[in-house]
């Protein structure tokens, strides 16, 4: 089992400890319960805070209460590292369960499947998604693959724009596309809507060399 990460540990259980069904986040209106996944305070104030989410809630006799989290990953604090395929708000779930105190918590968010988050309008700084487990100590992925859906065989980044191909129907992730065919004008017709609109394209030959 990974270490325990570093921040505000809990007390010690002491006699006449019980569960608790919520809590409120200090100097908020904020209840938390269990399931919920929450933001906690790192030790660095220059770092982004832990995601985690809450499998128990306790209270001692002196009412200070306690969490027992599993803790998401960054792909960067994985051992293979950030690759090209993660988003920006991808999360890992992994198998490193911790018990911190409840003041480490600094506000409630919302981590989404992989499926869901692509449907969102709108991505809040309170939003982020989790597609893997992870396993702490081997690095191990579950699941240890998933669909691809660019030609470039790497799984599908969703912060990335994707077009399809009119003729053979395939998907290409907008880099892909100006990294293989520079200076090519393509059999696509793609509209993206991001700072400016790129104008509609269409040509005769398919962009995987295939004909009309």
């Amino acid at each position: 089992m990974a270490k325990t990460r570093p921040g505000s540990l809990a007390p010690k259980s002491k006699p006449g400890k019980k569960d608790l069904d919520s809590f409120t986040i200090r100097g908020t209106n904020k209840v938390v319960r269990v399931g919920d996944c929450v933001l906690m305070r790192p030790p660095d104030n220059g770092k982004p805070p832990y995601v985690a989410r809450v499998e128990k809630i306790e209270s001692d006799s002196r009412n200070n209460v306690k969490v027992r989290v599993r803790w998401y990953y960054r792909p960067e604090e994985s051992l293979g590292g950030r690759r090209q395929f993660h988003g920006a708000k991808e999360l890992f779930l992994s198998d490193h369960y911790d018990v911190q105190s409840a003041q480490t918590i600094e506000g409630k968010c919302i981590v989404h499947s992989f499926k869901n988050y692509s449907k969102l309008e709108n991505v809040g700084a309170e939003d982020y998604f989790c597609r893997f487990e992870y396993k702490a100590v081997t690095g191990a992925f579950t699941p240890d693959r998933v669909a691809v859906y660019c030609k470039c065989e790497m799984p599908y980044n969703p912060d990335d724009l994707m077009v399809q191909c009119e003729v053979c129907k395939d998907w290409y992730g907008v880099l892909y596309f100006l990294l293989r065919f520079p200076c090519t004008i393509s059999p696509i017709t793609f509209e993206i809507d991001v700072m400016f609109i790129l104008p509609f394209l269409e040509v005769s030959s398919c962009l995987c060399g295939h004909d009309n």
